[in-house]
């Protein structure tokens, strides 16, 4: 793609993305989100293969049909109550449209089945703005309205959610799809706490955000698409293999990484706010996540011959590991021990 193009789309995904956090109105809010959809197609039909063309096809009718939804919720809230306020959303039914098209832009359950079709026709790159850059915006809106949303909703939602996102990654061999579906998972996470302590969503978000941009570049670096790639790329990279090896662990939440902490804050809130048994449900769907990203992580560092395919090993390369790499890693990794200054800023 020709550098000034990609610089025009990067620049108007960030322009989107802020104004639609920065917006008090509604209309600015959804002129934002138009920006970042017409900027990131470019981005994930670059390729010119049927499937990137399918893909940004899909992304568009999804996120043109979640937009018309933000504003027709938008202007039934206005003509019932004179309010284009964000945080003056009170009207039910513009409520209910509003959780739907939210849902929708996001992935979630019941409106996932978008998000790893895309993400599968999209480049590693692209597919990591897919995941995080892209959601930003729509959470925001989330958090801004989540006093007046339906919590019962909200945690029904989150639990199809996570359980849907573990469930449907166990079979995959594609990574990109599993890296959806995991993202799926983490959304249920982030979903089921906003109606009770926003903060601890957005917590859990720039966390997800930090991981799984540590993911995506490893693998990009690697050029890994499939497990069966994966399992013979330990040899060119070894240290790489072994940081994707902790950062894929943190993904899954397990204690000693970054991934634990917000997994821990949220159980904790849930228990807090009398939701015990939703706690203990959402905590057992996440160990079929648990699953496969120990399935990637099996495959990334600890296959060695004579357990790997038959494919050809790929030749080692002493090229040094790019420092952004380098540093996402270690904070996916080492952010467990600052939990306590965290909790104090909640």
């Amino acid at each position: 793609m020709n550098p000034q193009a990609k610089l025009i789309f990067t620049t108007s995904l960030l322009l989107g993305t802020t104004i639609t956090i920065s917006s008090n109105h509604w209309i600015t809010a959804w002129a934002g989100l138009e920006i970042n959809t017409l900027a990131i197609l470019p981005l994930i039909s670059k390729s010119h293969h049927p499937r990137a063309i399918e893909a940004a096809t899909k992304y568009f009718l999804v996120q043109a049909t979640a937009s018309t939804l933000v504003l027709f919720s938008s202007m039934t809230n206005a003509w019932y109550t004179g309010q284009w306020d964000i945080t003056q959303l009170t009207h039910p039914v513009s409520c209910l449209i509003l959780t739907s098209a939210i849902a929708m832009k996001l992935g979630l359950v019941p409106f996932h089945f978008w998000f790893p079709e895309v993400l599968q026709g999209s480049p590693l790159t692209t597919g990591l703005l897919l995941s995080t850059v892209m959601k930003f915006p729509p959470i925001t809106l989330f958090l801004m309205t989540s006093p007046s949303l339906n919590p019962t909703l909200l945690t029904s939602m989150a639990l199809l959610s996570t359980a849907l996102g573990g469930w449907m990654g166990l079979n995959q061999t594609q990574i990109r799809k599993i890296l959806a579906f995991s993202s799926i998972a983490h959304l249920g996470w982030m979903t089921i706490i906003i109606s009770y302590n926003p903060k601890l969503t957005l917590l859990n978000f720039y966390l997800y955000a930090l991981m799984t941009a540590a993911t995506f570049l490893a693998l990009n670096s690697i050029k890994a698409l499939k497990l069966s790639t994966l399992m013979t790329a330990w040899t060119k990279t070894p240290p790489l293999s072994a940081m994707l090896f902790l950062t894929l662990l943190s993904l899954a939440g397990l204690p000693p990484l970054t991934g634990f902490l917000p997994k821990w804050l949220i159980i904790q809130e849930l228990t807090k706010q009398d939701m015990a048994p939703a706690a203990v449900v959402i905590s057992l769907l996440s160990l079929l996540g648990l699953y496969f990203y120990l399935r990637l992580a099996y495959c990334a560092t600890i296959t060695l011959p004579p357990h790997t395919t038959s494919q050809m090993k790929q030749w080692h390369t002493n090229k040094p590991t790019h420092a952004s790499i380098a540093i996402l890693a270690t904070m996916s990794a080492t952010l467990l021990p600052i939990s306590p200054m965290i909790s104090t800023l909640l």
